[in-house]
């Protein structure tokens, strides 16, 4: 027999909303309030901390009708030679961030947990994807930051926008760069579902 689960996505993230829907789910969005400082050093375990933070929050606000839920929450960013970037404050920092990145590779990281409610099972998982920038001009940086694409966005870009012509190559999930691992998710995802068709 075949469990079906109604999902949770604990993020208002319209990217990550794109990526669930053309996976072809159906889910309801509760955004978390949960706390996003650490002091935690390795982007992936920030990642995957922030992810679980998220899901929990959630978890803690669902009731008797959300039994045969399972919560997807997510927490995505960027990384060069171990320092972390994530969103930026405003412009200014932006420009930093772009600055940063300009000409070299660096690293995207995406955490992701799952909580199927009401039982608590768990699963926490993390992706990296390696991004080529190509060198940018000044007049390059500026134009960008003032279009305002990444101003919501970890590294201040979105690949998936303007951005994506500056990028000279990538190894692993574009997804992943935009917020949301879809493959890995989809493999951890099913192997969730089938540990807990066995747990009931």
């Amino acid at each position: 027999m075949k469990l079906s689960y109604k999902y949770i996505l604990a993020s208002g993230s319209p990217r990550r909303k794109e990526i669930l829907s053309r996976l072809g789910f159906e889910y309801e969005v509760r955004v978390s309030d949960a706390s996003e400082e650490h002091d935690i050093m390795s982007p992936d375990a920030i990642v995957e901390e922030l992810s679980l933070r998220k899901a929990k929050s959630v978890a803690a606000q669902c009731s008797a009708k959300d039994a045969g839920s399972i919560i997807i929450a997510a927490d995505t960013l960027v990384a060069i030679y171990s320092k972390v970037l994530g969103k930026p404050v405003d412009r200014a920092q932006a420009k930093e961030m772009i600055k940063t990145i300009s000409g070299k590779a660096h690293q995207v990281y995406t955490g992701v947990t799952l909580i199927h409610v009401p039982s608590g099972k768990t699963a926490t998982f993390s992706d990296r994807t390696d991004v080529h920038v190509r060198q940018l001009t000044e007049a390059e940086i500026d134009e960008y930051v003032n279009s305002g694409e990444g101003d919501d966005k970890a590294g201040a870009y979105a690949i998936q926008g303007e951005f994506g012509k500056y990028i000279s190559s990538f190894e692993g999930s574009r997804d992943n760069v935009i917020g949301f691992p879809s493959e890995l998710f989809m493999t951890e995802l099913n192997k969730f579902k089938e540990e807990l068709y066995y747990e009931q």
